[in-house]
């Protein structure tokens, strides 16, 4: 018998994006970031990520992929996040180039565990990242113009 009991969490295992944007509470969605698809959808991928360590934490070898997989993952919402509270522009283009490089991070770590994975689950966070990454890549020259404008205004 267990005496630490797993704690029962109210935001279940996603089934899909459209379920899971049902479960985002008000205080993240009333937010202009919430707007940014990208944003939405690297947050979704971190929830899959979280659930997707289970099945690698079951294999010895999956345990080296499970805490660079949750950091590559987390970071890509997080740097989203930091770069659009920093305004739009060049600063905002940087933050969104480190997202991009952690979204690529988080595919190349779910390659390393695709052992330990279901096929139809790795092509999901394949397909998922691809979709953010693109998402990213039309993002950042937009802010770099976006700021280099700037710039020459205030030349």
């Amino acid at each position: 018998m267990s005496s630490n009991p797993r704690p029962v969490s109210p935001y279940p295992r996603p089934t899909s994006f459209e379920n899971w944007l049902t479960t985002i509470p008000e205080d993240l969605t009333a937010d202009s970031l919430w707007d940014y698809v990208a944003y939405q959808k690297a947050l979704f991928l971190h929830d899959l990520v979280w659930f997707d360590c289970e099945l690698l934490m079951k294999d010895p070898r999956g345990l080296a992929i499970v805490k660079q997989i949750m950091t590559a993952g987390g970071s890509i919402s997080a740097n989203i996040e930091e770069g659009y509270s920093k305004g739009f522009g060049l600063d905002y283009a940087r933050y969104l180039t480190i997202a991009l490089g952690s979204a690529r991070e988080t595919r190349g770590w779910y390659w390393r565990g695709r052992r330990l994975l279901p096929p139809d689950v790795l092509q999901h966070r394949f397909a998922l990242l691809k979709e953010i990454i693109a998402l990213l890549k039309t993002t950042i020259p937009q802010q770099r113009r976006i700021g280099k404008k700037k710039k020459s205004e205030n030349s």
